[in-house]
């Protein structure tokens, strides 16, 4: 059976899985005492305009903005379950929270910058003497962002939180593919299916250094400091582009595209493993409280 979309999404989470249908979004958390606790909402987004929401290229941005929000509440509710025992605090306002959140984005998006902008360009300028063109300087400046790229998922990935949290990572895919593949959620079902997906955001962010780096070889001004902002500046617009790929990888089983895909599936192999069986129930858990997916593989067999 082909590949079909179902349009379910989600993330890892802190011994946990987030899975999102449409504007309904669940996360299933392992609690210490081995109990599944499963929270469902509504997420209203960013955006309630649905022209933008649907406009090429600025939905991209719109929903990578969104995604890091929702997924910043996810890990902050699915890791006060493994809080240590402190003195109580008094409770904090909705609108505290929202500020503590922005800023917690807002850093993330600095560090982000400086770590896989800033940093690899100013790396690319110490080589500029000895390079022989611009265009080789450009390359290199790629290479070392995808070498900081997998420096970094490799470091993180030796810790042991992460390394769960990769675990639950391979747990949400195989769900998702379960499902895709027209077979019933089950333990049995799950576990044989593939750790890998072609929507995945580690493929998301393959395709956002790969666009980056056709990206920046427009961009030839003089200014060390001119050049520098221009490529900080075209982020929303290679997010976006990004976006859409992604966004057909998911929708179509054409060689071409398939092919695209498999370096972004490569890099999967790093950021997800092989889950147990007690992070499946918890991914199943998170599926079933916002998917109907009986329905949805009776429709592909062309049962109902």
């Amino acid at each position: 059976m082909k590949v079909a979309y179902s349009g379910i999404g989600g993330q890892a989470v802190m011994e946990g899985v987030m899975m999102k249908n449409k504007d309904a979004y669940a996360v299933a958390v392992r609690k210490p005492d081995h109990e599944i606790i499963v929270e469902k909402k509504k997420y209203v987004g960013i955006c309630k305009n649905d022209f933008l929401r649907n406009l090429v290229f600025v939905r991209g941005i719109i929903n990578f903005i969104e995604s890091m929000i929702l997924g910043i509440s996810c890990l902050t509710f699915s890791a006060s379950f493994y809080e240590e025992e402190e003195p109580k605090e008094a409770p904090r306002s909705e609108k505290r929270e929202k500020v503590e959140m922005g800023f917690t984005i807002f850093l993330a998006l600095v560090l982000a910058v400086v770590i896989f902008m800033v940093f690899p360009f100013y790396a690319s300028v110490f080589f500029q003497r000895f390079a022989i063109s611009e265009t080789v300087v450009i390359l290199i400046e790629g290479l070392v962002r995808i070498l900081v790229f997998l420096g970094y998922i490799v470091l993180i990935s030796k810790m042991e939180d992460i390394r769960r949290v990769f675990m639950y990572h391979g747990a949400e895919h195989k769900c998702i593919n379960c499902i895709e593949h027209g077979m019933e959620l089950t333990l049995e079902n799950v576990r044989k299916s593939s750790r890998e997906h072609k929507r995945c955001g580690t493929s998301f962010l393959f395709f956002v250094i790969l666009i980056t780096i056709v990206a920046t070889m427009f961009i030839r001004v003089d200014s060390r400091a001119l050049r520098l902002a221009l490529r900080i500046a075209i982020i929303p617009l290679v997010a976006g582009i990004s976006y859409e790929v992604i966004r057909l990888a998911g929708r179509s089983e054409h060689p071409v595209v398939n092919l695209l895909s498999k370096p972004g599936l490569w890099l999967q192999r790093l950021t997800t493993r092989e889950p147990d069986d007690d992070m499946i129930e918890v991914g199943i858990a998170s599926v079933e409280a916002v998917f109907d997916w009986r329905g949805y593989v009776a429709s592909l067999r062309g049962e109902g």
